[in-house]
């Protein structure tokens, strides 16, 4: 059985009050469109096709790292009316699956299920229990078997008590979904095609309506607002945080955890309140991460410490290694074991070398540095010339004393000391001390200059 699937992106959005298609704007750091394709190919789909409308130049081109065909709908006129738009470029032996771009947290073991369940013309659909069914189309069974959907405002009392209702989800052989959709009419208050028709035409044609249901309601749950996006983006969050908790990793506060990508940690490593994580960040086991970090595309190894309100890009992290607070390390640095960086450090394309450390106010950037080097505060690697960027080498065992500048390209030889308030333009041996400073002088009878 090959599943093909179909993805519903077409609608404006027009309560998210946004200039943007509503299944771009994020959930998780990515568009809500991008989870519903991700649990298709998950799902092992060999076609995934996204009907479009709305804004569809800005969809397509933020979602061009996407393996999909392209269906545009010009007109809204409808469910039924944009599956049309899809279906008939699907193979008529493959099973088809109707997904929708603004209903992100459906997960892939539920759809599975729901599709493993169809079988020559018989339509399997996804179905969920609400307390509240107000408004939503209700599954009328006779026999414990699906007759009809019965939208609510057709619907009679009794139906009304019925809480099982239709989630618009639903799988069928694609020869039977394309004969369903060029028999469906427009007939209603509405003038649209509605996918739903396909649930009482596989009944008077004999076919068996079969049904998944959901756990959970937000599985199923469209975005239509800010608020209901705001709502969703704090249970995706919460599930994952409760799968850190059950992998033994400590977090401070599970409402207050925010992962934006792939997150991946050590036992017993403790996560504080209000981090965030981005794209792919693996944590080693017994690191500390302390309040307010962001940490983005990053390895950090076991045993680390960082700090508060420190932010991490696109680094590797030794093992033993302290960073922060407030410390900022940016793409292409290497923290070698047992390291430290301190408040208000900017490190950029450098390597760090074991034992070695750079305490507080400093900026490196484009830098070699060996182990036991100690960088003393306020020292800059003057690496940029106004047009092009040189490199700064510091051997090992280098002492660099305050409000140091190297400028580059240069190097500090082995065991060097370069004195505070030093300029250095040229390389220095090995074992020396460098300075340059004027002679310290005072002037009597100074004054200071005095506002007139």
């Amino acid at each position: 059985m090959n599943l093909s699937v179909i993805i519903l992106a077409a609608g404006a959005g027009t309560r998210m009050r946004s200039s943007k298609p509503k299944v771009l704007h994020g959930l998780a750091g990515i568009p809500m469109v991008e989870h519903v394709y991700n649990t298709s190919k998950t799902l092992g789909a060999k076609q995934v096709q996204v009907v479009y409308g709305h804004g569809g130049d800005l969809l397509k081109q933020q979602c061009q790292h996407f393996d999909v065909e392209w269906a545009l709908q010009a007109e809204q006129l409808g469910t039924a009316h944009a599956v049309q738009q899809a279906s008939p470029n699907i193979s008529g032996e493959d099973v088809a699956l109707i997904l929708y771009g603004d209903v992100p947290l459906t997960k892939a073991e539920t759809l599975e299920a729901l599709v493993n369940k169809v079988s020559a013309n018989n339509v399997s659909l996804l179905t969920v229990e609400l307390d509240d069914p107000t408004g939503y189309g209700r599954i009328v069974r006779e026999d414990g078997k699906v007759i009809s959907i019965v939208e609510h405002k057709d619907a009679t009392e009794d139906i009304k008590a019925i809480k099982e209702v239709n989630t618009g989800i639903l799988a069928v052989n694609a020869s039977y979904l394309n004969d369903c959709l060029n028999k469906i009419d427009n007939n209603n208050v509405q003038g649209e095609y509605y996918l739903t028709d396909i649930i009482a035409l596989a009944v008077n044609d004999g076919n068996e309506v079969f049904t998944t249901q959901v756990e959970h309601s937000y599985e199923v749950e469209g975005i239509n607002d800010r608020k209901q996006l705001a709502r969703l983006e704090r249970i995706f969050q919460r599930g994952i945080a409760d799968k850190l908790l059950t992998d033994g990793i400590g977090l401070a506060d599970p409402d207050r955890l925010d992962v934006r990508g792939e997150l991946t940690v050590g036992s017993d490593s403790f996560i504080d309140v209000n981090c965030v994580f981005e794209g792919k960040v693996t944590l080693g086991e017994g690191v500390s991460i302390a309040p307010g970090c962001v940490i983005k595309n990053s390895t950090i190894a076991s045993d680390c410490i960082i700090k508060p309100y420190s932010v991490i890009e696109d680094a590797t992290i030794e093992k033993q290694t302290e960073v922060g607070p407030f410390s900022r390390i940016r793409p292409g640095t290497v923290l070698r074991e047992n390291s430290r960086v301190g408040n208000f450090v900017e490190i950029k394309n450098t390597e760090l070398g074991i034992n070695s450390k750079a305490s507080h106010l400093s900026y490196l950037g484009d830098s070699e540095i060996g182990k036991n080097v100690n960088i003393g505060a306020g020292t800059i690697t003057c690496n940029y010339d106004g047009a092009n960027k040189f490199k700064t080498v510091i051997k090992e065992g280098a002492f660099i004393g305050s409000d140091t500048q190297l400028v580059a390209p240069v190097t500090v030889g082995k065991n060097a000391t370069i004195a505070a308030g030093t300029t250095v333009t040229k390389d220095t041996d090995d074992d020396t001390l460098t300075l340059s400073r004027s002679p310290q002088k005072s002037i009597k009878g100074w004054t200071r200059p005095k506002k007139k």
